[in-house]
């Protein structure tokens, strides 16, 4: 199945036309004509079937045939992560993690981070070509980058199960031993020098659990992506 993306379409869209981008992937690239039929997800959980009625590389039309509501993920994960040293890593996290299921993504500046600028523009390409990539039909949250101290200040706290993953030599949690079904989960995970003792007290003070993912130290990124696919596998 060939999957776009457009975050303008509604139930009540009859035709949309497509950026020049999009336009040119359809009609250079795959060479699609008028006529040619695919799908377009608005990333807000619909499918639609759409027809081409202008192949125009600059600007294509498309008229909407059908709508097709998806059902949400049976949870909501969501991944507070420290940006990486090198940024390719991070955009694999961001790439695997929608592949997985996710529902929301907030950039965390710690005081051990290396990186603390970062390209929303650029994340939000990756989330929607991994989107379309593993034909899923909603579009994971990103939130702009915010500070440690007040990501823990200020996210809600509606979430049913708060975690985060450390590597100091505390009592920890196992992942895999608190998580429950069909469950809100907000899970924060370090950069490369870990969170800061202050950063892990100020935590377990907004009610954050401290766990574990495992016996093997991870990579910020592979941490990431091992507590994301931990909370899907449990929801399969």
């Amino acid at each position: 199945m060939q999957l776009f993306y457009n975050p303008n379409i509604s139930e009540s869209t009859k035709e949309i036309t497509f950026d020049k981008e999009e336009s040119r992937h359809i009609a250079k690239v795959l060479r699609m004509k008028e006529g040619d039929t695919f799908k377009i997800t608005n990333g807000k959980g619909s499918f639609f079937d759409s027809e081409i009625m202008n192949a125009n590389p600059k600007a294509c039309l498309v008229k909407i045939l059908s709508q097709d509501i998806q059902q949400p993920l049976p949870y909501q994960l969501h991944l507070a992560v420290a940006p990486t040293k090198l940024n390719d890593r991070y955009e694999w996290f961001l790439e695997k993690a929608t592949e997985i299921g996710i529902t929301e993504i907030t950039p965390i500046i710690c005081a051990h981070s290396e990186r603390k600028i970062i390209k929303p523009e650029r994340y939000e390409k990756i989330l929607q070509s991994a989107m379309k990539q593993s034909l899923k039909a909603y579009l994971p949250i990103l939130n702009d980058s915010v500070s440690f101290k007040d990501f823990i200040n200020l996210e809600n706290n509606s979430a049913d199960l708060k975690c985060i993953a450390h590597c100091e030599e505390t009592d920890k949690k196992s992942l895999k031993s608190i998580l429950l079904p069909n469950k809100k989960v907000t899970i924060l995970i370090g950069p490369e020098g870990d969170f800061s003792s202050e950063e892990i007290e100020l935590a377990k003070k907004g009610g954050y659990i401290p766990v574990t993912l495992g016996e093997s130290r991870l990579r910020t990124e592979t941490a990431a992506v091992v507590a994301c696919h931990s909370v899907a596998f449990l929801n399969e």
